[in-house]
This record gives structure tokens, C-alpha cells and sequence, in this order.
């Protein structure tokens, strides 16, 4: 039984298996959340968890398990990181809460500074705070409707935006996340995405082929004058890890800069050192009109941001923009905690260096194992996808039961995809070497047995 205290990187960081997992108290646990919360609320791994950090999250039984989730890309410097403890402890003793809109603090402005001065392009911007990455792309949205004047928004196949209305309708995938959920929002449009793995022509095509069809589409469907933004993630992130074909995200840039189409890039799976770099758009230059931020932005305390061009955001009349408990001075705190901790610990460089030790592992199991159709990511946002073997049809039984043997021998993984089909990997930056190559160890032994 664990005999654990407090979180944090002083946890020990151990994978340690003592009964099994789900254990008894974790199971019991389960009964009561079946009891009081809708099915509806899903549950990748039924560990109730007591404390957190580093590479490993301790459950109610006192097992410690490898953590290859960070919370869905939000714990990326480590769950209770003590600079971000630290500002949040500070701040709730000195207040909670006195909406932004209302009577301002500081914090907010220092994380808009710190957001307008890092994130890509040497323009003049403004930041505004929200809470979710939903709320945050459907602000953006609002925003470049409102300067264009124009009502039409693209965006890709396999994206997601998230799960309010218009982000519902943004996303690709229908089950489980718009399925009898309609009617949607209108004046969405969805044009191809360049998925190098299963480009029909192959991936020496995908790039200049998948913009070419986007464009027309834009072009012959709608109307580019009719549209107001494109909305396009830099790595596809549930939709199953995709990194556009290299040259796919400047042609589209190109294309909506000679239109007046505002580019929403939405980094919020992808942002804040994750992928290698402190922003995925850095990766071939792109400059987005408007960049989508959250999930990382605060350790854990909910906190999105809309960052943009100045000359769009200003064009938004007083009281247009803003939510009770958007920018939120605890969350506000823990933003400036985790900034700190990516300069001081170098976690855009760490990351580089996971991707560096999990992909050459990852292209071995490959080499190995047929079912792995597909391996790819850039830093810590990796992915393998399944497939039959011998086909590039989808396997998602088999991503499901490699989740499911890891999951019994202490390591959290989690599976995405439009198909169902990938399984991908996003350690805490701060996770110690010898967890990450016990982690992939496990994989491996779990992928050799399905």
C-alpha cells in the first residue's frame, strides 16, 4: 500500500504493480461513479487516482503506473510541478476569483504578454483567456466573423475541434462525438485533409494532391470570398496523431493569405513544447492569423487562450468577447508556472529527445510486427497506427487489446483515431528516461502478443 503523502516529482518514480489493476478500492470507486454519473462519461482506465507527477500516477490501491498520457497533453511538465504548486498556492490565499471583465489583476495581462511575445510571428497581437479549447476555437471562430464579415468556416477531414455546438460540427468524427447530437451548426464546410498514410496516391503525392482538392473544393463550393476562416490543426490530434504531408500547411497558408481568409491554427493538443517545438506551426514556418491554445497551458488548471493579429482582434466591439471565468486567477498563475518550467528545464529540448529515444523503438516493433501499419509524430506527440496485416485496413480490435495488456501491466496509454485504430503517446516531458524505455518495453511485449 502506498504510503504517499503529496505529488509531484518527489514521487517515486517507479512502475509498481501491487494488486491487480483496477484494484479493489479503485473498483469500488467505479461502482460509485456508475451509480452517480452518466455512461456518457466514458473512462479509458478505471485507476482512481490519489497523487500524480513526474512519469507516474499513483491509484487508490498504491499501484504507480508509467503515465504515456499526461492527461490528454495537459500535465506536459509533470502533474503538482512545483513552480506551478507554488504560484497557485500563493494566489488562492490571496484571492480566487474577481472576473477579469469586472475588476483586472495582473496575472492575466503578464500570461497575454508571454502569449503575445512567444507565440509565432513578429506582428502586433492580443491575447484573450477562456476555459476550454472548445470555447477557445469557438471565440476564434466569432472573431474572424466578425472582421471578414464573411460567415463560412473550412475545415479537415479528421479534426476535432471539441464538443459545443460549433465545434461539434467542426469535428470530422461522428461517434462518439456528434452522433444524435444534431442538428449542427451551418456554414461548416469540410475539405481533404493530406493523411500521408492513406493518401491514394501515395505520400510522395499527398501534399500538393490534398491541397490542390482543398482549394478547389473552397474555391468551387463556396466561394473563397464567402469564407471567413480555415481551422486546421498542425498535427491532427484525436483524429489519430496525422502530420500533414510536408508543403500541405504553407499552400493553404498561401491560399488564405491571397483571399483574405483568416488561418486558425489550433494548438491545443499540440502547443507548449509537446511536439519538439514550443509551437507545432514553427515546424515549417507557418505564421497563423489566429492560434488556438490550452490542454498544456497551465498544468492542469483549466485556462485556453485565443492569440491573434492585432488589427483582427481589435475590430471586436467592448463586450463582444470575454466569459466569467475566462483567465481565472488561479489558472492565470499556474500559466506562468508553466512557462517558467519549460525555459528553465529546456522541455521544448526534452521533448525532441523523447521523440528521439520512442521513434527509432517504435519503427523496430514495426519492422516486426505487420499489424503496425503506420508509425509517426514529431517530440512527444507520437502515434502508432494498426491495420490488418498485409492491408491498410483499419485494426481497431487490436489497438484495444495492446491498450488493454498495457493497461494490466502499469502503463496508461490511450487510443485515438477517426478509425479507431491508433494508439499514441504523450509522456510528461519531465518523465525520467528509465520509465519511457520500461513503457515502450511494455508495448512491446504487448504488441508481440496481439
Amino acid at each position: 500500500m502506498s504510503t504517499v503523502t503529496e505529488g509531484g516529482p518527489s514521487l517515486p518514480q517507479e512502475r509498481r504493480v501491487v494488486t491487480e489493476i483496477p484494484g479493489p478500492k479503485s473498483r469500488e470507486l467505479f461502482a460509485r461513479k456508475q451509480a452517480s454519473v452518466p455512461p456518457g462519461i466514458g473512462t479509458t482506465l478505471p485507476v482512481f487516482v490519489t497523487h500524480a507527477g513526474g512519469g507516474v500516477v499513483v491509484d487508490a490501491d498504491g499501484n504507480s503506473l508509467i503515465d504515456f498520457g499526461s492527461g490528454i497533453a495537459v500535465t506536459s511538465v509533470g502533474n503538482a510541478a512545483p513552480r506551478v504548486v507554488e504560484r497557485v498556492r500563493r494566489q488562492v490565499a490571496d484571492f480566487t476569483h474577481t472576473c477579469f471583465m469586472v475588476t483586472p489583476y495582473e496575472s492575466y495581462v503578464k500570461v497575454a504578454e508571454k502569449l503575445n511575445e512567444i507565440t509565432p510571428g513578429d506582428h502586433e497581437k492580443r491575447t484573450f483567456f477562456l476555459n476550454s479549447g472548445a470555447e477557445a476555437v469557438e471565440n476564434a471562430v466569432k472573431v474572424a466573423r466578425h472582421a471578414t464579415g464573411r460567415q463560412a468556416v473550412v475545415v479537415f477531414d479528421h479534426g476535432y475541434h471539441g464538443r459545443t455546438l460549433l465545434t461539434m460540427t467542426l469535428t470530422a468524427k461522428n461517434m462518439p462525438y456528434k452522433h444524435h447530437f444534431g442538428p449542427f451548426a451551418p456554414e461548416v464546410y469540410r475539405v481533404p485533409l493530406a493523411y500521408p498514410f492513406r493518401w491514394p496516391t501515395g505520400p510522395e503525392n499527398c501534399a500538393e494532391e490534398a491541397a490542390a482538392q482543398a482549394i478547389d473544393q473552397i474555391t468551387k463550393q463556396i466561394g473563397a470570398e464567402n469564407v471567413a476562416a480555415v481551422v486546421i490543426e498542425p498535427i491532427a490530434g484525436e483524429g489519430g496523431f496525422i502530420e500533414p504531408a510536408k508543403g500541405f500547411l504553407p499552400r493553404i497558408l498561401e491560399f488564405c493569405r491571397a483571399n483574405g481568409i483568416v488561418f486558425i491554427a489550433d494548438e491545443v493538443q499540440t502547443g507548449f513544447a509537446r511536439t519538439g517545438n514550443l509551437f507545432a506551426c514553427e515546424d515549417e514556418g507557418i505564421v497563423p492569423d489566429i492560434i488556438v491554445t490550452a490542454k498544456g497551458i497551465a498544468g492542469g488548471l483549466p485556462l485556453a487562450a485565443v492569440t491573434g493579429r492585432a488589427e483582427i482582434l481589435d475590430k471586436v466591439h467592448v463586450g463582444g468577447l470575454g466569459g466569467t471565468y475566462g483567465g481565472n486567477p488561479l489558472a492565470c498563475e499556474a500559466a506562468l508556472g508553466v512557462l517558467e518550467t519549460i525555459e528553465a528545464e529546456d522541455l521544448v529540448g526534452r521533448a525532441r529527445r523523447i521523440g528521439e529515444t520512442m521513434l527509432p523503438r517504435l519503427r523496430a516493433m514495426a519492422e516486426k510486427n505487420p499489424a503496425i501499419g503506420d508509425v509517426r509524430g514529431r517530440g512527444a506527440m507520437i502515434a502508432i497506427e494498426l491495420v490488418v496485416p498485409g492491408t491498410k485496413d483499419p485494426h481497431p480490435t487490436a489497438a484495444a487489446e495492446i491498450a488493454k495488456r498495457c493497461h494490466a501491466e502499469g502503463l496508461l496509454v490511450l487510443t485515438a483515431g477517426t478509425y479507431g485504430n491508433v494508439l499514441r503517446f504523450l509522456p510528461p516531458l519531465v518523465i525520467p528516461d528509465h520509465l519511457l524505455e520500461e513503457g515502450l518495453t511494455i508495448l512491446e511485449k504487448a504488441v508481440a502478443e496481439v
